[in-house]
């Protein structure tokens, strides 16, 4: 289907798509298998000018929103989710910066990410601070011209890796969320260290580590925003990053189909091919089905955050949901129809099933997600929408 996308758009995809085809899809398997993090194509996206997308004209990028991220990450999706969600946690990492860093803030951090000389990272879950964020335990303590932060971030997305790190710490646990602060720390600051890479079910090209605050003493001024408006700042980044979510399980659907639809083809059972049998075929028309519902949701969400980037939590929320439940139905699917070959290695639906369950897991559960649109509703209608 045509989504009517811009020059840009069109650019995005083309370049996002040459590098998935060229250079994710050759080295998925041994990525997945070595658990290794993708610098070298990150590098190439990077020389590609697809770091610079979500960063304004002002500071070196693009000037691209919510639509243009997603454009690029369904063609990484496609590719291997691993490799695409180290790219997208680059982005989500500068959101803050972005919605409120200060201009010298902008003018420091921005345009390194532009040109990826530097990767970012959101730090923001921990142990007993998930789905439920204001149980945040970590602490950031006025100490003259810097700050002291103490506290250890859990499944961080680009830990290890990463040159910039926007982190959400406590500054006066007396207010509740409105003691909550976003702060800038940086590879090699005093005090601050990584713990080794997770080894996880899927999405093994991403590195997630733990980030170790031990004193870590920082300038004042990596204070992103004012003080006691960092949960304020977190809503907003989650509102604006979740679209990405969705499409990498558009893109991660769409891959799975790809394979199964042309082994179907190829796969000769009772003299002729399996897709000529009405079981595969209603099952492939089902997963096309669900992938074409999904993208024109997502990008429908993503073109309403551009244009109303106020109030955005219930589509945002809906996007996510829709798009990572479907991934995880079509990737169970495409194994299903390449049967015995689907559960081993030789074919990518083995991997592409078990990265799939991060999407319904990570930057909110899909629980959670439902919780976020009942609230909405249950404000809309008290409001004498019915």
């Amino acid at each position: 289907m045509d989504y009517f996308f811009t020059e840009q758009q069109r650019m995005i995809a083309d370049t996002a798509r040459q590098i998935t085809n060229e250079r994710i899809i050759p080295r998925r398997a041994e990525l997945d298998e070595k658990h290794e993090f993708p610098r070298d194509i990150l590098n190439d996206m990077a020389k590609a000018d697809l770091f610079a997308i979500s960063v304004p004209e002002a500071y070196g990028g693009l000037g691209g929103g919510c639509m243009d991220i997603c454009v690029a990450l369904e063609e990484f999706g496609r590719g291997c989710i691993g490799v695409g969600t180290a790219f997208a946690a680059s982005s989500l990492g500068i959101y803050p910066i972005l919605f409120a860093g200060s201009e010298d803030m902008k003018q420091r951090y921005l345009p390194r990410i532009a040109t990826g000389q530097a990767f970012a990272a959101f730090g923001l879950t921990e142990a007993n601070a998930g789905s439920d964020a204001s149980g945040i335990r970590t602490t950031a303590v006025k100490d003259g011209d810097f700050w002291l932060l103490n506290g250890t971030k859990q499944w961080i997305t680009n830990g290890g890796e990463a040159d910039i790190y926007t982190v959400v710490a406590i500054t006066d646990r007396s207010k509740g969320p409105r003691g909550a602060s976003i702060f800038v720390v940086e590879a090699g600051d005093p005090g601050f260290s990584c713990g080794p890479k997770e080894k996880k079910m899927g999405i093994r090209a991403s590195s997630t580590t733990e980030l170790i605050f031990n004193n870590c003493r920082i300038p004042k001024d990596r204070l992103v925003g004012r003080e006691g408006t960092g949960f304020i700042t977190v809503m907003r980044t989650l509102d604006a990053s979740r679209p990405g979510i969705g499409v990498l399980g558009v893109g991660l659907a769409q891959g799975a189909l790809d394979v199964a639809a042309a082994y179907a083809k190829q796969r000769v059972q009772f003299d002729k091919p399996i897709i000529a049998f009405q079981a595969v075929q209603h099952m492939l028309a089902d997963m096309a089905i669900s992938i074409e519902a999904a993208r024109a949701l997502v990008y429908a969400a993503a073109r309403h955050i551009d244009a109303h980037p106020k109030d955005v939590s219930k589509v945002s929320s809906m996007s996510k949901v829709f798009a990572t439940d479907m991934a995880m139905r079509v990737t169970t699917d495409a194994v299903q129809v390449l049967g015995g070959y689907g559960y081993m290695m030789e074919y990518p639906v083995e991997k592409m099933m078990r990265d799939a369950k991060i999407l319904q897991i990570y930057e909110g559960t899909n629980q959670i997600q439902r919780n976020v649109i009942g609230q909405e509703l249950n404000k809309e209608y008290a409001k004498g929408r019915a």
